[in-house]
C-alpha cells in the first residue's frame, strides 16, 4: 500500500478507538474490524523486540491468523496469549474492546504502567494472568465486574493501594494470587479456592495481624471481644473461660463430625452412581473454565459408550465420538487405569494446568467427568481426524493430503509444539509425536492432541528409567536408553513426523515391512547420501511436489533426528527454517560438527535400532485421539 494509505488508515483507527471508549455499540467504518484496531492499539503500546507481533498488520481484516491470538468458532477473538515475550511498554486500554475474550496470558514479561480500568469491559473473561511484570498503580475496581472470571494473577508486579472491594462481587474465583506487590489495607474478602497475598509488607509485614501464609475466606476465630476479655481478666474468671472453651471444643466437634458424615455419604453416592446414575447426581458446573460434565450426559452422548462410536483406542483409552443435548459433537476420551492418576482433587489440578494451554495448533480441552470409577476428558470434534489416517486415506484416486496441505500441516503441528516448549506456563514435553496424534480439523489446520497426558498419567512411573512410553521408531535414542526426556525429544519425534508427510507411512509400519523395526530413519539416511529423494515420496503424490522444498524438509528432518539431543535445534529454529530462515548455515554447520564422543571411530556407525533395548521397551497401541 503507498506511504500515504497507511497513516491514513492508523489515523482512522485511532479515531475508531476513541469512539469506542464513548460509545462501545458504534459500528465500525467499512472495511474495519474493531478486533483489529483493539489488537493495533495492543500492539502500538508494546514495545516487541523479538517480533512476535510482526504479522499483526492495520490493514487484515482478519486476525485469526495472527501469532499469539486463538479465535472462537464463529471468528471472534477469544485468547489473547502472549507470556514470556521479552515484551516492554504498557498495556493499551483498547485490550476493553476485545469483549469476546476469554483468556488473557501476558505472564512474565516486562509490561510497565497501570492495569487498564478497560478490561472491566470483558464480560466473558475467564482467564487474566498479568503476574511477573512491572505493572504499577493500583487493582482497578473494574475488574468486579468480571463474572465469570476463574484465574486471576496479578503477583509478582508494584501494585499499589488496597484491594478493591468489588473483587468480592466475583463469585467463581477458582484463584486470585497478588501475592509480591506492595498493596495495603485489608486482606481481600473474596470467595476462591485459593488466595495468596504473601510478600505485601504493607499486609503481611512483621506487625501485621494478618496471617497471610493461609488465607481463607471466612478463618475461625474468637471473636474480639472475648479475646480481649480472655487478656484482660488473667485468670479471673476461669469457670466463663472454661465454659467458653468447653462450648467451642464442643462445637467444632460437631462440626468434624457432620463433614466427615456428608463426605461419607458423598463417596456412596458416587460409588452407586456408576451403575445406576441418577438425574440429581453430578449436576453441571464450571471449574476453572472448563466444564464439568456428569457421566450420565457422557454415557448418554455417547450411546452408552457403543463401539460404533469408538474413534480410536490406545495406550491411554479409548475414544468416543458423543452428541451433548444441545447439539455439540465432541470427542469423549475415557482413560483406563484411573487409580493412576490419583485423587479427584489431583486430576482436576492437572487438567485446569493442561487447559491452560490455549493456542490455534493444540487440542482445546472443554470439560471433564470424573465419579469413584471413571475419569474422563471431552474435546472438539475433529471432522478429518488424524494425519495418520489421511495418509492412508484416498478420494477418487487422489491423496487425502497433497504437497500444500502437508506442508502446512507440518508448520500448524511445529508452532504448537514451539508454543508448548517456550510459551506456556507451566512448559509442556509432549513424549509422543506421531501422526496419530496430529488432528485435523474442518480446514485441515494442524491441531496437536495428547499433549501433557503422559504427565497426567504417569505418577507410578515417574521415576522407573527402563520404562519407555510412546511410540517405535518416533522415540528418541537418549529416551530409549535412559528413559529421561526433554524437549528435544519431542524434536526427535517432529522429525520423524516429518519424514512420515513425506514417504505417506508410519514409521512402525515401514520397519514391519522390512522386518525390522525403527529403519525408516536409516533408509532415508541412505537416500539423502545418494540423493534420491525422489524415491521416498509419497506414490499417491504422482510427483506432485515440489523439489526444493523436499530437500530443505529432509534436511529439517535429519536435523532434528540426529542421535546427541544437544545437536538438535530447538522448535523456535525449527519453525524459522521450515518458513524458508537459517536452513543453510545450519545444514552446513551440522555436517562439520564431529562425530559424538560415545561412537568410536573404531566400531561401525551407529543405527537407530542399535539403541532399542527390545526386553525394556514399552510399544504403545497407536492412538488416532478425537476426532
Amino acid at each position: 500500500m503507498g506511504s500515504k494509505g497507511l497513516p491514513f488508515l492508523l489515523l482512522v483507527s485511532l479515531m475508531v478507538l476513541a469512539s469506542l471508549e464513548a460509545c462501545s455499540a458504534t459500528l465500525s467504518p467499512a472495511g474495519i474490524n474493531y478486533e483489529v484496531v483493539a489488537l493495533m492499539a495492543i500492539k502500538f503500546g508494546l514495545n516487541d523486540p523479538h517480533n512476535v507481533l510482526e504479522n499483526w498488520d492495520i490493514n487484515a481484516v482478519d486476525p485469526c491468523s495472527w501469532r499469539m491470538v486463538t479465535c472462537s468458532a464463529d471468528g471472534y477473538v477469544s485468547a489473547l496469549g502472549l507470556p514470556s515475550q521479552s515484551l516492554s511498554g504498557t498495556l493499551s486500554p483498547g485490550i476493553g474492546n476485545l469483549t469476546n475474550l476469554q483468556s488473557v496470558l501476558l505472564q512474565n514479561n516486562a509490561i510497565s504502567g497501570p492495569i487498564p480500568a478497560d478490561i472491566g469491559k470483558l464480560g466473558k473473561l475467564q482467564t487474566l494472568d498479568l503476574s511477573n511484570n512491572r505493572l504499577s498503580g493500583g487493582i482497578p475496581g473494574s475488574l468486579g465486574n468480571l463474572k465469570n472470571l476463574n484465574y486471576l494473577r496479578l503477583n509478582n508486579n508494584s501494585l499499589t493501594g488496597s484491594c478493591p472491594d468489588s473483587l468480592a462481587d466475583i463469585k467463581g474465583l477458582t484463584l486470585l494470587d497478588l501475592s509480591y506487590n506492595n498493596l495495603s489495607g485489608s486482606p481481600p474478602n473474596v470467595s476462591a479456592r485459593t488466595i495468596n497475598i504473601i510478600g505485601n509488607p504493607l499486609i503481611c509485614g512483621p506487625n501485621s495481624v494478618n496471617n497471610c501464609s493461609s488465607v481463607s475466606p471466612d478463618p475461625l476465630s474468637f471473636p474480639p471481644d472475648d479475646l480481649k476479655t480472655h487478656s484482660q481478666s488473667g485468670g479471673m474468671r476461669p469457670r466463663h473461660v472454661a465454659i467458653a472453651f468447653g462450648a467451642t471444643v464442643g462445637f467444632l466437634t460437631i462440626l468434624v463430625i457432620a463433614v466427615f458424615l456428608l463426605l461419607w455419604r458423598r463417596q456412596r453416592r458416587n460409588q452407586q452412581i456408576f451403575y445406576d446414575v441418577n438425574d440429581q447426581y453430578d449436576p453441571e458446573i464450571c471449574l476453572g473454565h472448563l466444564k464439568r460434565f456428569s457421566f450420565k450426559e457422557l454415557r448418554a452422548a455417547t450411546n452408552h459408550f457403543h463401539p460404533k462410536n469408538i474413534l480410536g483406542k490406545g495406550g491411554y483409552g479409548i475414544v468416543y465420538k458423543g452428541c451433548l443435548r444441545d447439539g455439540t459433537i465432541v470427542a469423549v476420551k475415557r482413560l483406563k487405569d484411573y487409580n493412576a492418576i490419583g485423587g479427584e482433587v489431583q486430576f482436576q489440578t492437572e487438567v485446569e494446568m493442561i487447559s491452560l494451554a490455549v493456542h490455534r495448533n493444540l487440542l482445546r480441552l472443554c470439560g471433564f467427568c470424573t465419579t469413584e470409577n471413571e475419569r474422563l476428558l471431552v474435546y472438539p470434534y475433529m471432522p478429518n481426524g488424524s494425519v495418520a489416517s489421511q495418509l492412508r486415506e484416498h478420494v477418487h484416486g487422489r491423496p487425502a493430503l497433497d504437497w500444500t496441505l502437508r506442508k502446512q500441516i507440518a508448520l500448524g503441528t511445529a508452532r504448537g509444539l514451539l508454543y508448548l516448549h517456550e510459551q506456556c506456563d507451566p512448559k509442556i514435553i509432549h513424549r509422543d509425536v506421531k501422526a496419530a496424534n496430529i488432528l485435523l480439523d474442518e480446514d485441515f489446520e494442524a491441531i496437536v492432541g495428547d499433549f501433557g497426558l503422559a504427565k497426567l498419567l504417569d505418577h507410578r512411573e515417574s521415576h522407573v528409567t527402563t520404562a519407555v512410553r510412546g511410540t517405535v521408531g518416533h522415540i528418541a535414542p537418549e529416551y530409549l536408553s535412559t528413559g529421561q526426556s526433554s524437549e528435544k525429544t519431542d524434536v526427535f519425534g517432529f522429525g520423524i513426523l516429518l519424514l512420515e508427510l513425506i514417504t505417506g507411512q508410519k514409521a512402525l509400519d515401514f520397519g514391519r515391512a522390512a522386518n525390522q523395526k525403527g529403519v525408516m530413519l536409516d533408509w532415508v539416511k541412505k537416500l539423502h547420501q545418494e540423493d534420491k529423494l525422489s524415491m521416498m515420496v509419497d506414490k499417491d503424490l504422482k510427483n506432485n511436489y515440489d523439489r526444493v522444498e523436499l530437500e530443505e524438509i529432509v534436511q529439517v528432518a535429519l536435523l532434528c533426528t540426529q542421535y546427541h539431543p544437544s545437536q538438535r535445534p530447538k522448535m523456535a529454529e525449527v519453525l524459522r527454517m521450515l518458513e524458508g530462515d537459517g536452513l543453510a548455515e545450519r545444514w552446513e554447520a551440522s555436517q562439520k560438527v564431529d562425530t559424538p564422543k560415545f561412537r568410536s571411530s573404531e566400531q561401525p556407525p551407529l543405527k537407530y535400532m542399535d539403541f532399542v533395548d527390545e526386553s525394556s521397551l514399552v510399544e504403545a497401541i497407536e492412538l488416532s485421539g478425537p476426532r
